[in-house]
């Protein structure tokens, strides 16, 4: 499976493809660097996305993350949550079904983090939990990146 690694301002990610799709993104530096198309297209666009995520848009290549059918419900509607804003685990609960714990489980379990923007969901009070190296402060650094209005 090829790899290719970046460094970020969350620390170095882990970009792994299968297929000509994007499978995930985990934070540390693999072991094993692949300069496909597809990861170098998807390296450079995370760059951008750092410098300026509104100006970057969605993320235009293909993804394919392993889950549940409920999971890739869940990833799905995280993606439709725009830049910049953010969503609660009871209303996207409300939207797609479920508990807001199933979403929490859900959105905890995404294997792509940032390209999937789990960091968008947010509790009734407070920030929820995050899975990235850094936990909520990452969450926290992303959010702000964004400029989402957190009232917290």
């Amino acid at each position: 499976m090829p790899q290719l690694s970046l460094h970020s301002p969350l620390g170095p990610l882990t970009l792994s493809e299968e297929d000509g799709k994007i499978i995930s993104l985990d934070w540390g530096w693999g072991r094993d660097q692949t300069e496909t198309p597809l990861l170098c297209d998807a390296r450079d666009w995370l760059d951008k996305w750092f410098d300026d995520p509104k100006a970057a848009g969605a993320f235009p290549f293909p993804l394919e993350p392993f889950g549940t059918a409920y999971q890739k419900k869940v990833w799905d509607a995280l993606c439709a949550i725009p830049v910049g804003s953010i969503t609660t685990y009871q209303a996207l609960a409300q939207k797609v079904g479920g508990s807001p714990r199933s979403i929490g489980q859900a959105v905890g379990r995404n294997p792509i983090p940032i390209l999937i923007p789990c960091h968008r969901v947010v509790a009734q009070r407070g920030l929820g939990g995050y899975s990235g190296d850094g936990g909520i402060d990452d969450k926290r650094w992303l959010l702000n990146l964004e400029e989402a209005p957190l009232a917290l």
